[in-house]
């Protein structure tokens, strides 16, 4: 009898256990090589996992809702239908998925409210499959995602007359939402960038006002008295967050005056350029001219990227952070890269990022202006020699250098560098050259 395992796998390079948010086949059920066997939950991501050969789903030794170290043995494939009953009867038995959190007691009784459900994950694709235009259909089974299920049946919507924009045409959440045309409480992002000009916010993407049953500020899952466990994308957070720990960092903070690049912004935006990308754009276009602060640490000492990736920190609603990366950044038209940052920023709100859209940043970009935090430090992610921490921009009263008074608007950023690559003065250099360019010259971001 050849049984062949499937193991829990490591879909990217920091991930240590996964956890099995949906099997798409059942025990029996036929399986083709390169088809889609379940959907596991990464650090920062939910993916299909392919099967390696043909044959038959004999036995689930996870279920959903279990966690398993990266290698694990998850489920067994035989060659045959007639191998199914004998790998079933000498698999080990499947593993129960772990218990929620208990619920600590409170030192009154708390007043009663109905209960808050925590928000389904979306599965995510490999990779962008194109829509298709009828569902698919497996062993007479529509494949739709658990929360495109639910949503279905809430909403009174017939999935065999959606169509699936998933991987391999599968039914997500917002198939039903367009097919249903009603409006649904998607998990959104809030992004970590805001314009420049602190008092033009409204101009620009904003966080939705949160529901009238939703959690307070800061406990996106839980009430008062309730201790609720990290998901897995928090607990990557923390561990990335205590390695920070490890690095020797210093911090340098600069005032740049930004009407010149307000007044910019306010020309290209109709264009389709967000203020994320302007920012972006200006950060790259000067990190290309210092490598120092695009370099980072590595076994062997210094590292310089090839590329300027950068990275964008984005909040997510059901915890943690996301750090999509924007490519070659100081390469890419400006135009191409707002149009590249609304489709991550997307498909950021399902998990559905690769790992090489939010883990190859060779820098990374903070902005929490859009909150009207007028100065803020960011932590330095792992794997990176540099963080800026961008905060809104104000009206100022200045002093020329002649000794006249004006108003100007300035914002405040802070530099967080590696000190083992990044020194004070190159640190300084690279902020004085930002600044540079978007007080005398944010036009040429354009061209």
């Amino acid at each position: 009898m050849a049984t062949h395992d499937i193991f829990m796998p490591a879909l990217s390079s920091t991930m240590t256990e996964g956890k099995i948010v949906e099997w798409l086949k059942q025990p029996g059920e036929k399986v083709a090589r390169g088809e889609s066997v379940l959907v596991v939950e990464s650090d920062k991501a939910d993916m299909d996992v392919e099967s390696f050969q043909d044959g038959f789903l004999a036995a689930v030794l996870m279920p959903a809702g279990s966690t398993a170290p990266v290698g694990e043995t998850i489920g067994l494939i035989v060659e045959t239908e007639a191998e199914i009953a004998d790998a079933k009867a000498n698999a080990p038995a499947p593993a129960a998925p772990a218990p929620a959190a208990a619920v600590a007691p409170a030192a009154t009784p708390p007043v009663a409210a109905a209960p808050v459900a925590p928000a389904p994950v979306a599965p995510a694709p490999v990779a962008a499959a194109p829509v298709v235009a009828a569902p698919v259909v497996s062993n007479g089974r529509v494949v739709a995602s658990p929360r495109a299920k639910k949503l279905a049946s809430q909403m009174g919507v017939d999935l065999a007359t959606v169509r699936g924009s998933g991987p391999h045409g599968r039914i997500q959440a917002e198939d039903v939402e367009q097919a249903s045309g009603q409006p649904i409480s998607v998990p959104r992002v809030a992004e970590g960038t805001a314009p420049a000009a602190g008092g033009s916010a409204s101009s620009t993407a904003a966080p939705a006002a949160p529901p009238a049953a939703a959690a307070p500020a800061g406990n996106s899952f839980g009430r008062p008295g309730e201790t609720v466990a990290f998901n897995t994308l928090q607990g990557a957070v923390n561990r990335n967050m205590e390695a920070s720990l490890a690095v020797p960092c210093f911090r340098v903070g600069y005032t740049i005056t930004t009407d010149k690049l307000d007044a910019f912004y306010k020309q290209v935006k109709p264009k389709g350029v967000t203020m994320t990308a302007l920012l972006a754009k200006a950060v790259a276009v000067t990190l290309a001219r210092h490598p120092q602060v695009n370099a980072a640490t590595s076994a062997a000492g210094m590292s310089y990227p090839a590329e300027v990736n950068v990275a964008i920190a984005v909040a997510m609603e059901d915890g943690g952070l996301i750090t999509p990366v924007l490519r070659q950044a100081d390469r890419t038209d400006l135009y191409e890269m707002s149009r590249q940052w609304a489709d991550l920023v997307k498909r950021s709100r399902s998990k559905q990022l690769l790992p090489e859209e939010y883990s190859t940043g060779t820098f990374t970009l903070s902005n929490l202006g859009m909150f009207g935090v007028d100065r803020f430090d960011a932590i330095l992610p792992p794997g990176t020699g540099a963080i800026l921490a961008v905060a809104a921009s104000r009206p100022m009263v200045v002093a020329g250098k002649d000794g006249s008074i004006a108003v100007k608007r300035q914002m405040q950023v802070n530099l967080t560098a590696d000190h083992r690559v990044v020194y004070g003065a190159d640190g300084a250099s690279f902020l004085k050259d930002l600044a540079d360019l978007i007080e005398n010259r944010p036009e040429s971001l354009a061209l």
